[in-house]
Formats: C-alpha cells, sequence, structure tokens
C-alpha cells in the first residue's frame, strides 16, 4: 500500500514541562479510508527531508491545529516542519493537501495574508463553488482565514465561503491542494472529501 506522511499538533502540557505531537485518532482512520497508509511526523526531526526519502510517501498531509507563530501560535517546531516538507512537496513533486492549519501553512509560503475572522469556529456552513454556484455544507473550525482579494497567483480559489473567506484552495501546475474544513471530523467521511485525496495521490 501507498504511505502518505501526514503532521501532527503541538500540544503544551505546562504541569509536566512537556510539549507533546499528537493527532485526533480520526487522522489516521480518514488516510486509512482513503486507501493509504498513515505516517506520523514528528515536528522534533533533525532532518526532514532524509525522513521524507527513506519512506518514500505518495502524498503528504499538513493537517489542523496550532497557529502560525506569526499570527500568534506558541508551536514554532510545527511552522518549521510544514515549511520545510512544502519546500520538499515542491522540490520532489511530491503531491501535498492541507486542511486548516495546513491550508494557512500553504498560504504563508506562497504569500497570501491570514486575516482574523468571526463565525467560523464549530458552525456548519454553504461553501460556493468559484467556477459556477453550485453550493455544498462543510464544517468549520478556524478563527483566522484568507480572503477571495489576497489569494496570489499560483493559488487559485476553489470554493469560498458567504464572508469571502476562501475555503479551498489549489496550485495551478502543482500537485498542491488545500481546504479549511476538517475532513475527520464528519461523522461519516464525505466521499468528497475522500476523492480530493485520491485524486492528489495517485
Amino acid at each position: 500500500m501507498k504511505r502518505v506522511l501526514y503532521t501532527q499538533r503541538v500540544e503544551i502540557v505546562e504541569s509536566y514541562r512537556e510539549r507533546r505531537d499528537c493527532a485526533d485518532q480520526n487522522i489516521f482512520k480518514f488516510i486509512d479510508a482513503c486507501g493509504y497508509v498513515p505516517i506520523p511526523v514528528s515536528n522534533v526531526i533533525k532532518d526532514i527531508g532524509q525522513y521524507v526519502d527513506e519512506l518514500h510517501p505518495s502524498g503528504i498531509i499538513l493537517t489542523g491545529g496550532n497557529s502560525l507563530e506569526i499570527y500568534g501560535g506558541n508551536a514554532p517546531e510545527r511552522d518549521y516542519t510544514d515549511e520545510v516538507l512544502i519546500q520538499k512537496a515542491i522540490k520532489e513533486e511530491i503531491p501535498l493537501f492541507g486542511f486548516c492549519r495546513g491550508m494557512q501553512s500553504i498560504l504563508h509560503y506562497f504569500g497570501c495574508k491570514l486575516s482574523q475572522i468571526s463565525g467560523h469556529v464549530a458552525i456548519r456552513h454553504e461553501l460556493t463553488n468559484e467556477y459556477g454556484d453550485k453550493q455544498f455544507q462543510t464544517n468549520s473550525f478556524h478563527n483566522q482565514g484568507c480572503l477571495r482579494e489576497d489569494i496570489k497567483a499560483p493559488l487559485q480559489i476553489i470554493a469560498y465561503a458567504k464572508d469571502e473567506v476562501v475555503e479551498w484552495i489549489r496550485h495551478t501546475n502543482m500537485p498542491i491542494e488545500a481546504i479549511m474544513w476538517h475532513p475527520e471530523r464528519e461523522a461519516y467521511f464525505k466521499e468528497r472529501d475522500m476523492r480530493i485525496i485520491k485524486n492528489l495521490f495517485r
């Protein structure tokens, strides 16, 4: 089976003086349901590039959790992990997918400004496809996002919310795609979300 690497959030446990890498078990389940072997990436690997080379993944997923440090986050090691993985994916043409914070990392890497937003935490909302009036519903758990006017090439908008916050992007000529919702938090994994992964990680 094909391997897919996925990142983990950093949890800071002050009472134990620990910084923990962790991820919702449903992320593993979602990747597995898509037909891949899920492999977590620690945020303290000394040579992430070599780690990727040794595992030969069919894809990389940047997951949710932790704001970027530049936007008030407190996990610089995770910012570094995401940046190196994005660079590696681009250099080696490894398909790259991001969701929530993962999409924010991709946006930031390509110079797209994030803004503080409201009304996007713990709700379900309608999104509009950029290429028509077709709408669909997703979950939402983020308080930072990118407005349509702040998206820059080579990223293109696939879908957005009614307040102009971009919720789905794709690179114009590389296998890079990202969404702002959490596919693993659906009661039943959506065929739409699984299809995005399968089409990207061929």
